[in-house]
């Protein structure tokens, strides 16, 4: 039982961090890649 003392918060953390990494690559436009490399497939130049 005491070992869930400890899980839960570092849980707790390590979740906190994903989500603050997910939400900063959010605003830095990481995902807004129109011309990706799937529509360069598509396209012949």
């Amino acid at each position: 039982m005491n070992v869930l003392v400890v899980l839960i918060p570092v849980s707790l953390v390590l979740g906190a961090l994903g989500l603050a990494a997910f939400l900063w690559t959010v605003r830095s436009d990481q995902y807004d890649d129109d011309a990706g490399n799937a529509s360069r497939i598509l396209l012949d130049d």
